[in-house]
């Protein structure tokens, strides 16, 4: 299963995807700035940040070829961005109106399409392991 959590920066991905990464049997979690770091591709024009999403779905694509879960966590700022990566169940974080990043918040399309949507930080993550839990059994 490919999970990813999305949202704006400083929405709290990294810190959700910490906990479901602690709960989660077989999991590999893969951060977007650590993958943009191995890669040394720093680039966030929109053919950049579509570059991220099919490479972070390629290495989620090889874990879950191995039999684990792959949690991602990154901005998927569109839904071609989002499309791309192609997801099974999509956690999306809508915990702020913008972010600090002008360049982002232009860009970034709310989404239609997702799993569950979180716009509380106090979430409950027994509730959001159920949810994952509900979609893998289906």
């Amino acid at each position: 299963m490919k999970i990813l959590v999305m949202g704006l920066p400083g929405a709290g991905k990294t810190t959700l995807a910490e906990q479901l990464n602690a709960k989660l049997a077989h999991c590999t979690w893969l951060n977007a700035d650590e993958v943009r770091k191995q890669a040394d591709d720093w680039d966030f024009s929109e053919e950049g940040r579509l570059r991220q999403a099919r490479r972070m779905s390629e290495f989620a694509d090889d874990i879950v070829a191995q039999g684990q879960v792959a949690l991602c966590d990154f901005v998927a700022p569109t839904t071609v961005t989002r499309a791309a990566f192609d997801a099974d169940f999509t956690i999306w974080l809508d915990t702020i109106d913008e972010s600090r990043f002008e360049d982002t918040n232009a860009l970034f399309e709310w989404p239609t399409n997702f799993d569950l949507r979180i716009a509380d930080w106090n979430y409950d993550i027994k509730t959001i392991l159920e949810a994952i839990a509900a979609k893998q059994a289906a």
